[in-house]
């Protein structure tokens, strides 16, 4: 009994006693600590100590790109702000994460819908981009749909977790005429690589919530279906997929950030000795792997590529054990929509996956794609913080999985 009360439970868990709830900021910062994953916060917190290195590489090649006769921008004007946007997002991450479970439902619930709402209104009041309308200017340039992923994620896990008090309701139903809605949308900026990216979280919730695979089928084969109409009816899905496979403007952007890329060899020709990257468009934001390609060589993107891998991995593990659905499901959405923009946007530098104009996340210089990223970091933190001295009840995923197996 004695080690029992040494330690107090989690706030998800009893109720705590008066005293615990009057407790300050240092007992708040201390439980925080013990319950966070360290490691995945570590590897967080080291993928943008090289998003800042990335950046500042990049920053003088779009500088000259976007200077006029009129007007010379400063070469590190890019780098300059994205260490502002990094010392906020890391402010908001952090800040996040020390809400409970059920704050970060309730955040991320009222989060997608505002930005739902806003993405309603770019069709009609956004400013448009490259010939897509997908920003709304209010003091800086913002996506609704950026904030509207980790949104999405928290939504849908919401959703399918209804499965739990009655197996009857169509969650099934609900799920797709939601993801139905946001491709419809995307598709009307237009939009196919984030329409792309939520489904590809939708499909990975919905197969983890134990949906049937029949039912699922069905759903993935409309998606097919209305995929290849796109190909038909939009010019943007048309000129990219076309692009893909060979010629055009588009095809010669990622020609060029494929040859950028392998331009330093394994090592680099050395911080901001490349060439190739001066003629690169958005250097600092779509391309921005291939620039670290030619100064700090392949070795280094392999390394990226890693620490990339190893940050989907240990939230997973964190999840594994975990015996309350919706943070399964909700964590596993997070990871889906962080690990899915991130290897894209490697996929596309390598000339493996049609151009879709995504950051990468953490890396890409952008203060409203930085923050969206950071806030579902924030929120993923929160969702798998766990009170190491709490015993899980449940078998998390593997139960879920043994579950699944019996009821077929």
């Amino acid at each position: 009994m004695a080690g029992a009360s040494a330690f107090p439970p989690s706030r998800r868990g009893a109720a705590l006693p008066p005293a615990l709830v009057r407790r300050g900021w240092r007992e708040e910062l201390r439980i925080w600590w013990r319950e966070v994953d360290k490691w995945l916060l570590g590897l967080i917190v080291l993928l943008m100590g090289f998003g800042t290195l990335a950046v500042a590489a990049a920053s003088p090649a779009s500088a000259d790109q976007l200077s006029t006769a009129e007007v010379t921008l400063d070469p590190f004007l890019f780098l300059k702000r994205h260490l502002v946007f990094q010392l906020l997002g890391l402010a908001l991450m952090v800040g996040l994460s020390f809400m409970s479970r059920d704050d970060a439902r309730r955040v991320g619930i009222l989060a997608f819908a505002f930005m739902l709402f806003l993405l309603f209104l770019v069709p009609f009041i956004g400013v448009e981009k490259n010939g897509s309308r997908r920003w709304l200017e209010v003091g800086m340039s913002l996506q609704p749909s950026e904030f509207l992923k980790p949104g999405f994620a928290i939504v849908l896990a919401w959703i399918l977790s209804w499965r739990l008090r009655d197996p009857q309701l169509p969650v099934l139903a609900f799920a797709s005429a939601l993801m139905a809605l946001i491709a419809g949308l995307l598709m009307m900026q237009p939009n196919l690589g984030e329409t792309i990216l939520f489904g590809g979280i939708w499909f990975v919730m919905v197969m983890l919530a134990g949906v049937s695979l029949s039912r699922i089928a069905a759903v993935a084969g409309a998606g097919v279906a209305l995929l290849t109409a796109a190909y038909f009816l939009y010019d943007n899905a048309r000129n990219r997929i076309d692009a893909f496979i060979g010629g055009g403007t588009a095809f010669d952007q990622v020609d060029l950030a494929y040859r950028t890329l392998t331009n330093g060899g394994w090592t680099g020709t050395g911080l901001w000795l490349g060439t190739r990257k001066m003629n690169l468009p958005e250097a600092h934001t779509d391309y921005i792997f291939s620039v670290m390609g030619e100064e700090f060589g392949l070795a280094l993107c392999a390394l990226v590529v890693a620490l990339y891998c190893a940050a989907v991995l240990k939230a997973l593990m964190r999840l594994v054990n975990e015996d309350d659905l919706f943070a399964l499901l909700a964590g596993t959405g997070l990871v889906a929509q962080f690990g899915g923009q991130a290897f894209m946007n490697v996929l596309v530098n390598l000339q493996l996956f049609p151009s879709k104009g995504a950051t990468l996340p953490l890396i890409s210089y952008g203060g409203s794609s930085m923050l969206a990223v950071c806030f579902a970091l924030g929120l993923l933190l929160a969702i798998t913080r766990r009170n190491p001295y709490l015993k899980r009840e449940g078998g998390g995923l593997r139960d879920l999985i043994e579950r699944k197996e019996e009821r077929a």
